[in-house]
């Protein structure tokens, strides 16, 4: 039996997951923010309830393995967390405390990681053998698998390709907008939900969402045509140089933006261009688990991180 938590910023979501990927128990509760030490606890109390429920429908069950999704990482030079937007994290010994508090070995991975492992296991991507995942919604997840196993890489940053720049940006994308981390023009500034509500407006529209964008869209509003004409060719800019870079068999889309249906059909049309090959081979696809694909990725991390 394997438990996958979600730490976010707001919620912690938990899971516990039978060998043959059956769901036993879901919870979820709200995240304490700013404080270390009830982060810590809320983690651990959250397992033992999902513990005790899940061993409960399967009569007898072993010590469930411990895997956690954070949105950042750990430092392979320090051994603590980095680049965590909860940043009451950041410089903390996450896994050795909580392992601590679990009376038992735990892994941790980046959020993003943890939603591709998902993914190529058993979802959108299954059978891949390097799948890309991408998460667009307040941000710009990446996360890479390739055989089953995530790479992290020697910086612990794989994946990351919002802190890229947009490649090949036109006369009006020059220098791009700042990003919070310290640069312009980044990927993520020009297709997280928010940079596409930016868009939107910039183009003499009103301040509504990005979900509502997309709506408006799908009823013929050409301002709201024209945003989204503009947010796929970025898009399809953007993952050409993982295609070239990576090669990826599958790109998984998950966040609220993989929900515009059109992406599907419109970014493949476009990125060839932009692709060093006489066809793209690649596969655009939209996650088969939604919401739950984080916090089962991190459940998945037993066995498939070494």
């Amino acid at each position: 039996m394997r438990i996958g938590i979600d730490l976010g910023g707001t919620k912690i979501e938990g899971l516990a997951l039978a060998d043959d990927g059956r769901e036993l128990d879901r919870r979820r509760i709200a995240a304490p923010r700013g404080n270390y030490d009830d982060t810590i606890r809320a983690v651990a109390d959250l397992v033992d309830a999902i513990e005790a429920a899940a061993r409960a429908r399967l009569d007898e069950a072993p010590k469930a393995r411990v895997g956690l999704g954070i949105p950042g990482a750990i430092s392979p030079a320090t051994g603590v967390i980095k680049n965590a937007n909860s940043t009451w994290l950041n410089g903390r010994r996450l896994a050795d405390d909580l392992s601590q508090a679990l009376g038992r070995p735990v892994r941790l991975a980046n959020d993003a990681n943890c939603f591709a492992l998902s993914e190529a296991t058993d979802g959108a991507a299954a059978g891949a053998a390097v799948v890309f995942g991408v998460i667009i919604g307040t941000g710009t997840g990446g996360g890479l698998v390739v055989n089953g196993e995530i790479v992290v890489g020697a910086n612990a940053i794989a994946g990351e390709w919002g802190h890229n720049p947009l490649p090949a940006p036109e006369d009006d994308e020059r220098p791009g907008p700042p990003c919070y981390c310290g640069r312009s023009g980044c990927i993520e500034t020009f297709l997280s939900g928010p940079a596409l509500a930016r868009d939107y407006i910039a183009l003499g529209g009103d301040d509504t969402s990005a979900a509502d964008i997309a709506a408006r869209a799908g009823r013929g509003d050409d301002r709201a045509l024209a945003c989204l004409d503009r947010y796929e060719r970025r898009f399809a800019r953007a993952i050409a140089s993982i295609i070239n870079v990576v090669d990826p068999d599958v790109i998984v889309l998950g966040g609220g933006l993989s929900n515009i249906t059109q992406l599907y059909d419109r970014v493949p049309k476009l990125w060839g261009a932009h692709v060093f090959s006489d066809r793209v081979d690649t596969k655009l696809v939209r996650a088969k688990h939604g919401d739950a694909s984080g916090v089962r990725g991190a459940a998945w991390l037993w066995p498939a991180l070494s």
